[in-house]
C-alpha cells in the first residue's frame, strides 16, 4: 500500500518589527543653534548695556540710547583715579587669594579622607559638608556682626577671611574628593610598598595628579570670594576694609544732586573683565570638575 507523505509547510515569515523612526539631527540642529543663540544674546544684552552706560557722560546718561552718541572714557578714569576703589581692589584680591589658598590646603585633606579611607556613611559625610552651602547667609549676618563687633574682627581683613571660608569650603571639597576618586589607588599603593609613608604619596603622587582639580577648584572659590555681597557690607564700614563689591556700592557722585550711574557702570566693568576672561580661558577645566565621576565606565 503506497503511503503518501506530507512534507511540512515551512511557517510564514514574521513582520519585521517596526523601528522607531528617530528624528533626524540635521533637522534639528537649526533649531538648537537659534536656542543657543537666543540664550547668548540674553546674557550678553546685560553686559553689553553696562559698557553703553560707562561710555556715557552727562544728559547722555539718561537717554536711554541703544548707544553712546559721545563716548567718554571719563568714568573710567575717574574710577581709577578713585583711591577707595583701588584700596578696595587691593582688599578684593588679598581676601580673595588667602580665602582660595586656605580652601584648598583644607579641602584636599577632607576631599582625600572622604575619597580614599573606609570610612562609614560617606555619602552622609559629604551631604552634610554641601548642606552648609544652602544655609542663608542673611541668617548669620546679624550674629556675626554682634560677634565680630566683641572679639574685634569687625571691620578687619581676618574677619571676611574667616566666613567666606565657610562656605568655600564645601563646594572645594566636593570638586576635589570627585577628582581624587578618579585617581587610581594602585598608584598610591606602589608607593607605599616602595616605603613611602601616607603623606608622602599623598604629597607627591596624588597630590601631582590632581593639579587640574586643585586648578578647576582655586577659579570657583575665588570667584565665589570676590563677588561675595553680604557678608563683606554687613562686617565692614570704613573703606579700608571693604571690597569691590562693597565699595561700588558706596560710590557717590560728584554732588547730592548727581547720580553716579556712569561710575558705578566703569567700575563694574573694570572688576568683572577679569572675571570673564579667566572662565571664558578654563571653561573647559571649569566643567570638567564640576563633572569629575559623574559618568562611571
Amino acid at each position: 500500500m503506497a503511503m503518501v507523505l506530507e512534507t511540512a509547510k515551512p511557517a510564514p515569515p514574521r513582520p519585521a518589527p517596526r523601528q522607531r523612526k528617530r528624528p533626524d539631527r540635521n533637522r534639528l540642529r537649526p533649531l538648537t543653534m537659534a536656542f543657543v543663540v537666543l540664550v547668548m544674546l540674553g546674557s550678553l544684552v546685560p553686559f553689553y548695556w553696562l559698557i553703553n552706560t560707562s561710555l556715557k557722560t552727562g544728559a547722555d546718561l539718561s537717554s536711554g540710547s541703544l548707544y553712546p552718541t559721545d563716548p567718554s572714557l571719563q568714568n573710567y578714569l575717574d574710577v581709577i583715579h578713585n583711591g577707595n576703589f583701588l584700596t578696595a581692589l587691593g582688599n578684593s584680591v588679598l581676601v580673595g587669594v588667602i580665602t582660595t589658598g586656605l580652601a584648598l590646603l583644607l579641602a584636599s585633606f577632607a576631599a582625600y579622607a572622604l575619597a580614599r579611607l573606609k570610612l562609614s556613611r560617606k555619602g552622609l559625610i559629604l551631604g552634610l559638608v554641601l548642606s552648609v552651602t544652602t544655609f542663608p547667609v542673611i541668617a548669620i549676618a546679624a550674629p556675626m556682626f554682634k560677634i565680630w563687633s566683641d572679639i574685634g574682627l569687625y571691620d578687619t581683613l581676618p574677619g571676611l577671611i574667616i566666613p567666606k571660608l565657610t562656605f568655600a569650603l564645601p563646594m572645594a571639597i566636593f570638586v576635589l574628593t570627585s577628582f581624587f576618586r578618579e585617581i587610581p589607588f594602585e598608584l598610591e599603593e606602589s608607593a607605599l610598598i616602595d616605603g613611602a609613608t601616607p603623606f608622602q604619596a599623598f604629597r607627591k603622587i596624588i597630590l601631582p595628579l590632581a593639579v587640574p582639580g586643585l586648578a578647576t577648584t582655586a577659579i570657583l572659590v575665588f570667584i565665589s570670594v570676590w563677588n561675595e555681597f553680604l557678608l563683606a557690607v554687613t562686617l565692614t564700614s570704613t573703606p579700608a576694609a571693604r571690597t569691590v563689591p562693597v565699595a561700588i556700592a558706596f560710590f557717590a557722585g560728584t554732588n547730592e544732586f548727581e547720580q553716579p550711574i556712569g561710575t558705578i557702570s566703569a567700575a563694574s566693568v573694570l572688576v568683572t573683565i577679569p572675571l570673564l576672561v579667566v572662565v571664558l580661558i578654563f571653561q573647559k577645566r571649569i566643567v570638567a570638575g564640576l563633572t569629575a565621576g559623574a559618568i562611571k565606565g
